[in-house]
């Protein structure tokens, strides 16, 4: 696996830079063609960029949850954190129309940070016997914040709007439109750099205190690195579901639990996976495109329901 999945995230690379409304040829390339460079440096490589780095962050947030949670379904999708962060951007665009990307940023990630705190205290305070009941009340959760959310869009005549671009799609990704996304490359080495303690805060309070570890600097710190990755994601090509679930838990199912050795392939495996329902969309009905959010959503609500088969027969 170690050298067959960076091949197969090289030709997913390759693949994506190729396929498109327009199309490119090596030819082209190689003869230095203006026409094929512009497109292949203002659309494709940013859109490239942003797929990698929105799979790769989405994949640790998945981890960083499921560790201070202690269950393997749990996801920004499945806590009600990205409900939580489209709401604080909703918010932004009607209480301070003139804040830009960053300040919408910043409305996102205060409110994911808090919704994903709450969750855990809800979580921490109810102690379920079955698993796949803390995922249940993250939806039910995040079905709330999104009524919410969808309520305030209705009365503020965005409602339509709203459902557009908070909807995952790559499509408007273009040179100078998603730099912020990059703000995903230091969550990934500081998620690299804390996995020890991140292991350690997934075997308990009582554990992490007894080894010298500070439980809840630790939570928080995850849950902050988090609420970034998702605030970024979220103002940049608008939410994906299921990426964060999915990804861990099968690389956990074939490797273990050690994050220092299986974070890259963490990061490769969700970088992988939104390039393969990327391409998908973009030839289902090509030339026009299907929004990777509803590809995203369809395969892994389909690896969802075989997790939760295999855990549970």
């Amino acid at each position: 696996m170690r050298l067959a999945l960076p091949c197969l995230f090289l030709v997913l690379c390759v693949l994506s830079l190729l396929v498109g409304a327009k199309q490119v040829a090596w030819s082209e390339l190689l003869s230095f063609s203006d026409d094929a460079w512009l497109t292949l440096t203002a659309s494709r490589l940013p859109r490239l960029a942003a797929l990698v780095l929105t799979g790769a962050g989405l994949s640790l947030c998945g981890v960083i949850l499921q560790q201070i949670v202690r269950n393997k379904f749990v996801e920004p999708a499945t806590c009600g954190g990205l409900d939580a962060a489209k709401l604080g951007i909703l918010l932004a665009l009607t209480l301070v129309p003139g804040a830009g990307a960053t300040g919408r940023m910043l409305f996102a990630l205060g409110f994911c940070l808090a919704a994903s705190l709450l969750f855990v205290a809800i979580i921490r305070r109810i102690r379920f016997q079955n698993s796949v009941l803390v995922p249940v009340v993250g939806l039910m959760y995040g079905s709330v914040l999104s009524a919410i959310g969808e309520f305030y869009a209705y009365r503020h005549n965005i409602l339509q709007s709203m459902q557009g671009w908070l909807l995952g799609d790559f499509s408007k990704i273009v040179q100078g439109n998603y730099e912020i996304i990059y703000l995903i490359l230091p969550i990934v080495l500081l998620t690299y750099l804390y996995a020890q303690r991140f292991t350690v805060v997934g075997m308990g309070e009582e554990m992490a205190s007894g080894l010298g570890l500070s439980y809840a600097a630790t939570a928080a710190l995850g849950l902050m690195l988090v609420a970034v990755t998702v605030s970024a994601t979220v103002i940049t090509v608008g939410a994906i579901p299921f990426v964060g679930l999915v990804v861990p838990n099968l690389l956990a199912l074939q490797c273990g639990e050690n994050l220092r050795r299986t974070l890259p392939l963490i990061v490769l495996c969700g970088a992988s996976l939104l390039l393969v329902c990327d391409i998908i969309g973009r030839l289902l009905i090509y030339p026009f495109e299907v929004p990777i959010g509803l590809t995203a959503g369809s395969v892994g609500g389909v690896l969802f329901l075989v997790l939760i088969i295999w855990k549970h027969r």
